[in-house]
Parts: C-alpha cells; sequence; structure tokens
C-alpha cells in the first residue's frame, strides 16, 4: 500500500499544469478638468465618477493576477491660462496599490483642460516592458480634446507598437454628437446617466478581465470539422504580434476542442497545414462561444524506398508551377498536405523530378523511388572530372568529381553514364579520359580512370 501511495502521488504531481494566465494590467485615466465640477444628476459629475471608481477598484484590488495605475489629467493647473502639459502618473502598477489609488482619487480637486492626446501618449510609457502582459487602459472623460492633440493617432499608435489592445472609452454625460470623436480612440461606451455609468463601468470592468471561448473547425473535403493535430498561431490582427500558438485537437467527445481568446483583440489566424491556411480579421464576441472555420481538407504524401542508401534522402514539395518551396520532407516518413497537385524534386544522383502529383482527400499518395546503386571512381592521380547522364543520346550534367580525392564513391540512379577526366598533373586537353559505365539497382561498378 506504501509503493501504490508513492505511485499515485507522483502520478498526480506529474499531471501536465495548465499555462498560467498572462498578467492584466489596467491603467485608469482620469479626467479632473474644469468642466467635472459640473453638475450632473444627483451630485457633480467628480464626485459620481470618483464614487464609482473608488468602488470599483476597491472590487479590483481584491483579483488576483491583476494590477492597476492611476494617471490624472487636468488637475494641477487652472485655466486660464491652459496647460496643455497637465497629466501625470498619479500611482504606478504595483501589488496591492488600490489603497494608494483610491487616497489620491479622494483628493483630486478638478482645475484645467483636458489634454487627452498628450495623457494617452504619457500612458503609453506607464506600463513597464512585459511581453506576455495584458495592457488596458480605460480613459474617464466628459470631454473631448481641448488641446489640439490627436487621440485617435495616438491610441493607433500605441495600438500598432502593440503597447497596448484597444482601449476603453467612458464618456460621462457627453453629447451624443461627440460619440464619433472617441470611437476612433477606443471601445466607446456613453454613459448619459448615473444608472447608467454605473452598468457601464461593470461591463468595461467584465469585458477588460475576462477572456471568452472559440472553437476552430478544420474543415475536411465534406465541410466536416474533421482535420486535427496541425499548429494554429494566432496574431493581433491590428499589430501583428502574436498572441497565442495552439496545437489543434479533437477533444474526447470528438469534437474541436476548445480554446480561450482574449475578446478584445481582433485576431488574424494561420493553420500551419502545408501550405498554411489564414483567416484575417476573427472578431469575437465577449462571453459568447465562437466558432472559426477554416478549410482544410488534407491528404499525405509519402515517398518510399526500400534501399539503406536512402535512408536520409530528402526531397522538395512545391505547389504545381510554383517556385517557392513548401517542405524539405524525407523519404519514408509521410506528411500531410492541403489537397491539390504538387511538384517533388527528390534530391538523388541525378535527381528525380515528378510533376503533378495529386494529393487527395483522407488518402496517401505513394510514389516508389527506384533503388540505386554505386559506382566507385579511381584515379592515379587528383584531377578534374565530371559525370553526365545520358538520356535519348542527350548528356545531362550530375556532377563534378571531388578534384582532392584519388577514390570516390557516389550513389547512383539506375541509368546510362559516362564521366570525362583529366589529372591536375596533365596540361595537355588530349590526356582527358572519358569512360561510359552503366548503373543498376543494387550494383556496384568500379571505373578506372586511367
Amino acid at each position: 500500500m506504501i509503493v501504490l501511495g508513492v505511485f499515485l502521488s507522483f502520478t498526480c504531481q506529474s499531471q501536465v499544469k495548465k499555462p498560467k494566465p498572462p498578467l492584466t494590467r489596467i491603467l485608469f485615466v482620469f479626467d479632473a478638468s474644469q468642466s467635472m465640477l459640473g453638475n450632473w444628476e444627483s451630485d457633480r459629475k467628480i464626485t459620481i465618477a470618483r464614487s464609482m471608481l473608488i468602488n470599483m477598484v476597491d472590487s479590483v484590488g481584491k483579483l488576483e493576477n491583476v494590477e492597476m495605475a492611476l494617471r490624472v489629467y487636468g488637475h494641477q493647473s487652472y485655466v486660464p491660462p491652459q496647460d496643455c502639459g497637465d497629466t501625470k502618473l498619479e500611482v504606478p502598477f504595483g501589488e496591492n496599490n488600490a489603497f494608494k489609488i483610491k487616497q489620491k482619487l479622494r483628493a483630486i480637486s478638478p482645475k484645467g483642460t483636458t489634454p487627452i492626446a498628450h495623457s494617452l501618449e504619457l500612458a503609453g510609457n506607464d506600463f513597464p516592458n512585459c511581453d506576455k502582459c495584458r495592457n488596458i487602459i480605460i480613459l474617464i472623460t466628459d470631454g473631448i480634446e481641448a488641446c489640439d492633440g490627436d487621440p485617435c493617432a495616438v491610441s493607433l499608435a500605441l495600438q500598432k507598437k502593440g503597447i497596448v489592445l484597444k482601449p476603453f472609452v467612458i464618456g460621462i454625460g457627453l453629447d451624443v454628437e461627440f460619440r464619433e470623436t472617441f470611437e476612433c480612440v477606443g471601445n466607446y461606451f456613453d454613459a448619459a446617466d448615473e444608472e447608467q455609468f454605473r452598468e457601464v463601468f461593470g461591463v468595461v470592468i467584465s469585458q477588460a478581465l475576462n477572456s471568452t471561448t472559440a472553437q476552430v473547425n478544420l474543415l475536411d473535403i465534406y465541410g466536416k470539422p474533421t482535420e486535427t493535430n496541425v499548429n494554429m498561431t494566432f496574431y493581433d490582427n491590428f499589430s501583428g504580434k502574436i498572441m497565442h500558438n495552439y496545437v489543434h485537437t479533437i477533444n474526447n467527445r470528438g469534437v474541436p476542442d476548445t480554446v480561450i481568446l482574449d475578446p478584445l483583440v481582433k485576431y488574424n489566424m494561420v493553420v500551419h497545414t502545408i501550405p498554411p491556411v489564414r483567416v484575417d480579421s476573427i472578431v469575437l464576441t465577449p462571453g459568447k462561444h465562437t466558432i472559426i472555420p477554416a478549410d482544410a481538407p488534407q491528404g499525405s504524401l509519402l515517398v518510399k524506398s526500400t534501399s539503406n542508401q536512402h535512408r536520409d534522402l530528402e526531397f522538395l514539395v512545391r505547389k504545381q508551377g510554383g517556385c517557392e518551396t513548401l517542405n524539405r520532407q524525407k523519404v519514408n516518413r509521410p506528411e500531410k498536405y492541403l489537397i491539390g497537385k504538387y511538384d517533388i524534386e527528390i534530391m538523388t544522383l541525378p535527381k528525380i523530378v515528378l510533376t503533378a502529383i495529386e494529393v487527395t482527400p483522407n488518402a496517401e499518395t505513394k510514389i516508389e523511388i527506384p533503388n540505386p546503386g554505386l559506382a566507385t571512381f579511381l584515379m592515379k592521380a587528383t584531377g578534374y572530372g565530371s559525370i553526365y547522364l545520358m538520356e535519348e543520346n542527350q548528356q545531362k550534367w550530375i556532377k563534378n568529381l571531388n578534384p582532392e580525392l584519388t577514390n570516390e564513391t557516389l550513389i547512383l540512379q539506375p541509368g546510362s553514364y559516362f564521366v570525362s577526366f583529366r589529372t591536375k598533373n596533365s596540361k595537355q586537353t588530349l590526356y582527358t579520359i572519358t569512360k561510359d559505365f552503366t548503373i543498376r539497382s543494387g550494383s556496384s561498378e568500379q571505373v578506372q580512370l586511367y
């Protein structure tokens, strides 16, 4: 029983652990411009917004794997004059800093102008370097840009560089006409009244923190999701940054397994079949399971040889008529390809070139190549020589002999050949030696070049 207990303990500990989710970092960019002193519903805008943000910070601060920071603008300099540099990171990112953020919010007094673009630009530097973090900006404002900046251009630049995901913008009592001003900045939410503000805040935080599920259906020739066991890469559609790599899996229920994706990102997906399949502009609905279809009907290609001489032999695969090499494949090792026609180049001596080889769905296309023979070239001295294949009374160059050797053995495909050779010490062309020879499968030939 003791041995069994130890075994069970080891088995449990050796199970594969799920990867830890990325750290989510939320930067609140808070409007403390003079207009926030205006009345709105039951109180001043600053009082309502500050109270709701404090409550939200208090809740988010209790969550694991989440860090917060606070940037405020319009709270340091009175207008007039207009201070377009009035923006400051009041509380930087760190663990357990909710108390500091709440303290700072309580002490803020609206005074100045609305430098949104400049605040967003500086916000890009508020996130410490971290390749795997989710960086999110939540802008809370009651007014539009007042300093001739371009918040849209700044936001797009931050996203393009992969610094932040698409920001959230919560407009407090803004006119409907200002909505378009912020839609290019990020995911805009309009809070027309206090109750809606509270609801919007909850939705934004939920979307910022929660991932959603997706299922990639790799479709066969019949449109069924039966293709699997291939890697998939998800890219940020906007920045091009690699977000995820998953190996596609059919789960125990016989359906494509679920993957977890960030609904704040629009994705491009590359399925690494041969050749690859690409699906662009994938949009997820937060909290809703999304099915992503991709046509990927495949079959297998196998080049077979029974010769031990071919154990390391490779061949190149290209699309029919194409120049790009899709794969460098080993002989006797099957590989899956999308259905279609391919050209292959087998790296024998001489090369075997086959065109329009068809890969059909759920089947194996098998090509058998003849076994080679051996040719040993014997020279009394080093020199210069070339081997040619004779086909229909035409000579085709195959390979040059090594000018540093006097004994060289080559693996050649069956056929009729000749070799032309001259020693280095021979200074006249007429000393060239030419020999015909024939290679048969499994044979070994000696060619004396003297």
